[in-house]
């Protein structure tokens, strides 16, 4: 298989990729010699991922605007930029979170020393989306390489650009016996997954999680899946509701609200039902303008399937600000409907589009009802001024993550986890949590062979309490 990738003014060079098993062969028999453990190699591999993303940012930004119709600031806020404070962010604190932890000992061990060490996994999979290309391609590899693993990284067909992009210049800027993109489509990823990793991090809708699943279980590899769900946004009387509004609306209609983390329906609690629909038409006309089409920051639709879809779903409710479409240029407007029902078609499955629906309920206690008789979201967004209702949603609903008073912004904290739950996935990443996620956490017990510790014939227990009585008398 063949592609040709942008090269930021290079002339164009074939790219030819290995079947499956030989790469995995390949890169297998580099991490057995030990190259990749060494720290220095993890750090030099982050380095030189930074310096590309930095250097040819204008690359990358292309290709996401060719795929998504991206703009530049979207580009560098939510893909490349992210990924520049991640690879900081690592690189700060590797050193120390690679550090052996000591442990205590029993004291019927002692004397003795205990401790945990990190070790890489091996070679691991990582399986990108095509809605985030670079950055839900590269933040898990980031983790991965930092953990000293081999990396073989399948960007996603459906946006083609950008997985040229990355199989053009991943393999000319880190080291080429321990990383490898593959490209293609389903037979490619099949084939991918018929080998044996160390890890598969998926990152998808809930289908191919299974298919992801049930494949890794022929070789008991362990799975990161990172899905999605109906992400709620809670909505109070008695908060600001025009700030509220805007938070929600930068969450929904970014990169036209293709995001796992969106907003995916507003539960609006009460009056707020009437008053946040008005507050929300302004945020869209702020954002984008009275014609969304000509702003220069609002994106498309990724190919005419989902724009297929996203336009069936127009017709449930009442438009309360957007609705136009164009096919031909991919357009869904940012759209707020309200007067849903819950059971309509646009509350059954993850939207993935600029569609927010708005569905009202009496009182926090249905809302929370709401919640829980759906299944886990990937998110769940509460605006709110009640600490009462705040300490409720916390302790009476379960999500990937939770965020009082904003949407989408809280992966810009690069301590906080990010993962799901139930069937928004499972596993973690960022920070910290993409070395445990892609590390062995081994522990380590030293016990000096001294004849006078731990008879054979005294049980230990037995010699701890003499020694303890010893000291006592």
């Amino acid at each position: 298989m063949k592609a040709n990738a942008p090269t930021g003014g290079q002339p164009d060079i074939a790219v030819t990729a290995a079947p499956a098993a030989e790469t995995v062969a390949r890169l297998r028999a580099t991490f057995t010699t030990g190259r990749t453990k060494s720290v220095a190699w993890r750090k030099q591999q982050l380095q030189a991922l930074r310096r590309l993303l930095t250097e040819h940012e204008d690359v990358f930004a292309q290709a996401l605007h060719t795929d998504l119709g991206k703009s530049a600031t979207e580009s560098h806020m939510a893909e490349i930029g992210f990924l520049v404070r991640e690879i900081d962010h690592t690189l700060s604190h590797l050193d120390r979170w690679l550090r052996p932890k000591r442990v205590s000992v029993p004291l019927s061990l002692m004397p003795s020393r205990a401790w945990t060490v990190r070790e890489p996994l091996g070679v691991v999979l990582v399986i990108a989306p095509w809605n985030y290309p670079v950055n839900l391609a590269l933040a898990p590899v980031i983790g991965a390489l930092a953990a000293g693993n081999a990396v073989v990284l399948k960007p996603s067909e459906v946006a083609p650009a950008t997985s040229a992009v990355l199989a053009h210049w991943l393999p000319r800027v880190l080291d080429p016996q321990a990383v490898a993109v593959v490209e293609g489509g389903v037979p490619e990823t099949t084939a991918l997954l018929e080998q044996r990793f160390d890890h598969i991090f998926y990152t998808g809708n809930g289908a191919v999680g299974r298919i992801v699943m049930a494949a890794a279980a022929r070789h008991l590899t362990p799975v990161t899946l990172e899905l999605g769900g109906k992400s709620p946004a809670v909505v109070e009387p008695g908060t600001d509701l025009a700030t509220a509004a805007r938070r929600i609306a930068l969450g929904k209609f970014m990169n036209a609200g293709q995001t796992c983390v969106a907003p995916d329906y507003v539960l609006a609690i009460g009056e707020a039902g009437a008053e946040i629909e008005a507050h929300l038409t302004q945020a869209v006309r702020e954002m984008y303008g009275t014609d969304p089409a000509r702003s220069n920051d609002y994106g498309r639709i990724v190919n005419e399937r989902h724009f297929d879809r996203l336009a069936d779903l127009l017709k449930d409710g009442r438009t309360v600000v957007g609705g136009d479409h164009d096919r031909d240029d991919r357009y869904i407007a940012p759209t707020v409907l309200a007067d849903v029902d819950p059971d309509s078609a646009v509350m059954r499955d993850e939207i993935f589009g600029p569609i927010l629906p708005i569905v009202r309920v009496p009182d926090l206690d249905a809302a929370i009802a709401f919640i829980t008789g759906r299944d886990k979201p990937l998110a769940l967004y509460a605006f709110t001024a009640s600490k009462r209702s705040k300490r409720r949603l916390t302790a009476e609903t379960s999500s990937g993550g939770l965020a009082f008073g904003l949407s989408l912004l809280q992966l810009s904290v690069p301590d906080l986890p990010f993962g799901g739950v139930g069937e928004s996935g499972m596993g973690r990443y960022h920070g910290s949590y993409s070395l445990d996620t892609f590390s062995h956490l081994k522990s380590v017990l030293d016990k000096p062979l001294k004849p006078d510790t731990l008879g054979v014939a005294t049980p230990p227990y037995t010699r701890s309490k003499d020694r303890v009585l010893r000291r006592i008398t």
